[in-house]
């Protein structure tokens, strides 16, 4: 099975050298499942010619915010919807969660409660998994067709499933300890308050259920669908 990966944001300059892409995370979250992968990286305006171009897609997190004025959001967007319509699976993390919400109807913006960084503690039905998050923005409001598939104190709409179309996740199961801390060392400073960066910093080492996300990605990809 071919994922897509829809590359939507780029590694902070100062770590790409240490960690990579992100489509690289993915792949590695999702080794050993049998996938093959091929990246688009529709942040810089390179886009696949059909939403059959590959048996599902994977849209990543970024650095920009859902609601940005910028070349790529809208062609995104529709891409989404073409996508959905045809029933071509996609999973969205953070950036891809919010994006995916966004085009299907919902509403995302800056939450109240500020940043979420670090080792979060997510209800997925009795089932509570800690995961790394790192965001601003949140789903708001949700998609007619979006169904809540965890939520944290932190987050309402910490992951959100539509049917057998798309399964959304806010934090970052691609995300571990190594490269969060450079994210806290190298890009938070004066712009997420220190407080929160210390809370951060003090879970670091928290055991995280990140494979368990991966599992349930696998799951949802390979589940048997067609137009209804």
């Amino acid at each position: 099975m071919l994922i897509g990966i829809l590359q939507t944001g780029h590694v902070h300059e100062t770590l790409v050298d240490d960690f990579g892409e992100y489509p690289g995370m993915f792949e590695r979250l999702l080794q050993g499942y049998g996938f093959s992968f091929r990246t688009w990286s529709v942040v810089d305006m390179d886009f696949p010619a059909s939403v059959h171009d590959a048996d599902g897609w994977l849209l990543t997190g970024s650095r920009h915010g859902a609601y940005d004025d910028l070349p790529f959001i809208a062609p995104l967007e529709d891409f989404i919807r073409r996508a959905y319509h045809a029933h071509v699976p996609m999973v969205g993390i953070c950036f891809g969660h919010q994006i995916i919400a966004q085009a299907l109807g919902g509403t995302v913006r800056k939450s109240d409660k500020g940043w979420g960084i670090g080792a979060h503690d997510y209800a997925f039905g009795d089932e509570v998994l800690t995961l790394n998050a790192w965001h601003q923005d949140q789903v708001v409001t949700r998609p007619p067709d979006a169904e809540v598939a965890a939520r944290s104190d932190f987050c309402e709409n910490a992951a959100l499933v539509y049917g057998n179309r798309a399964f959304t996740v806010q934090a970052h199961p691609e995300i571990h300890d190594d490269y969060l801390a450079g994210l806290i060392d190298k890009r938070a400073p004066g712009i997420v308050p220190e407080a929160v960066l210390a809370d951060a910093r003090a879970r670091l080492g928290a055991p995280l259920q990140s494979h368990v996300i991966a599992d349930r990605i696998a799951e949802f990809f390979r589940q048997p669908r067609g137009k209804t």
